[in-house]
């Protein structure tokens, strides 16, 4: 599985960010130390870790300097086959639903998590969970409209190419 993992923080209204390996990550706190040291190695405490798998699902966290991650999954179920998402449920203490059947149809994501954590950055919680099931609405997409509104597009399509 391929797997796109970037961190972002802003200083000012200058957006910062970097790609990262999350391969060794067994605990939550890997993933948030190395968040908070980007975003205070850059002057602020706040930053951003956007996580996309083949284009199966996301994961969005932020972290604070003060404070625990928070955590949303476009589909929860996905933490019975990925180690990673595993590990950010836990820290989110989102609730994995049971893994979905293959009876030929792919049912819909079933987002958990914290839909309010970009909320300060133009995407209200309604609208993520709309962008998780959206039919056709690919994950690297999703991840293209959270940069566009936090002001990042351009480091993230940077990343991509």
């Amino acid at each position: 599985m391929s797997i796109f993992a970037a961190v972002f923080a802003p200083n000012g209204k200058t957006w910062r960010g970097t790609e990262v390996d999350l391969g060794d990550v067994d605990v939550i706190d890997d993933v948030t130390d190395l968040m908070v040291d980007f975003a205070v190695e850059r002057g602020g405490d706040l930053s951003l870790l956007l996580i996309e798998a083949d284009d199966e699902w996301f994961a969005l966290v932020r972290a604070e300097e003060d404070g625990e991650p928070r955590v949303y999954l476009s589909d929860a179920r996905v933490v019975h086959d990925h180690a990673l998402a595993a590990v950010l449920s836990e820290a989110g203490g989102l609730g994995a639903p049971q893994p979905a059947e293959s009876a030929g149809a792919r049912p819909n994501p079933a987002p958990d998590g914290d839909g309010r954590l970009l909320t300060d950055l133009g995407i209200t919680e309604d609208e993520l969970r709309s962008l998780s099931v959206g039919g056709g609405v690919l994950p690297s997409d999703v991840l293209a409209v959270v940069a566009e509104r936090a002001g990042f597009a351009e480091l993230l399509d940077d990343m991509r190419l």
